[in-house]
Order: C-alpha cells, then sequence, then structure tokens
C-alpha cells in the first residue's frame, strides 16, 4: 500500500529541501562526460566499421552490413553477460547508447536478470521490458512519419 503525504509544504521548507538534495547531489563534469560519452561512442562506431572492412574482404557488401550488426549485437550481449557492459557504461555514459550496442543490452539485461524464473516467465517475458516501448514506439512513429511522407510526395 502506498501511503502518500498530503500535507503542504511551506516554501521554506521548499527551499531547505532543494538545497539539501544540491548539496548531496554528485557532481558531473559536463564537458568530461562528454569527452567520454564522444571517445566511447566513437570507439564502438570505430570498431564497427574495422568489422566492415573485414567482412567487406570476404563477403559481399549487403552481407558484410548484416555481419557488422551481428557482430556488434553478440558482442555487446556477450559483454553484458558476463558484466563489462555495465562497468563500460558507468564511465561512458551515453556513449555506449550507440543504436545497435545499447539496444541489445537493453534487450540483454533484463533477460539475464530474471533467466532464475525460467524461459517462460522470466526470461521470454522480462526480455523486452525495457526495450518493448522503444520497439512500439519506433515502429508508431516511423508509419506515421511514412505516411506523411507519402501525402507530401503526393503533390
Amino acid at each position: 500500500m502506498i501511503v502518500t503525504d498530503k500535507r503542504n509544504y511551506s516554501e521554506k521548507e521548499k527551499k531547505q529541501f532543494r538545497k539539501y538534495a544540491d548539496d548531496h547531489a554528485p557532481k558531473r563534469n559536463l564537458l568530461k562526460d562528454c569527452l567520454m560519452a564522444f571517445l566511447v561512442g566513437g570507439g564502438i562506431c570505430t570498431i564497427g566499421q574495422g568489422l566492415f572492412g573485414i567482412y567487406s574482404i570476404y563477403l559481399s557488401e549487403n552481407n558484410a552490413k548484416a555481419m557488422v550488426s551481428v557482430s556488434l549485437i553478440f558482442l555487446s550481449c556477450l559483454l553484458t553477460g558476463i558484466g563489462v557492459y555495465d562497468s563500460i557504461a558507468k564511465k561512458a555514459g551515453a556513449g555506449t547508447l550507440v543504436p545497435i550496442t545499447g539496444f541489445a543490452n537493453a534487450v540483454c539485461s533484463p533477460a539475464i536478470d530474471s533467466k532464475a524464473e525460467g524461459f517462460i516467465f522470466g526470461t521470454g517475458s522480462k526480455m523486452f521490458i525495457i526495450a518493448g516501448p522503444v520497439i512500439v514506439y519506433g515502429t508508431a512513429a516511423s508509419v506515421v512519419y511514412g505516411v506523411i511522407y507519402w501525402i507530401t510526395t503526393l503533390f
């Protein structure tokens, strides 16, 4: 049962709480955070480009692109499973949200956390808890944008 406090706080109490919260909030260095995100995100993209160069030697361009995606997803899930991806994310912040690796992490992490509940009620049902809304809203937005694009091309 959730109990909510119906008390009206005075402006003085609100200011005191804001000051307390500001004093105890972790201090972040925005420049350092942006630099780390840039370097790690760029590093992930560089790895992808390097894989593409290697795969292009042996495969057609379309197959090489597909293999890069598969490789990045595999590496992201592997690093999530052994606990390395979270350590990287703590230091890199948004840099690990490069779309394909961040999405793979968002799917793998809840699946790994709930594996003790079994394949159906654990892994299967919890796998898309975080990624599910991204899939739903991404699909819906792409339909809306596609309809808008189609309408604008009629004129």
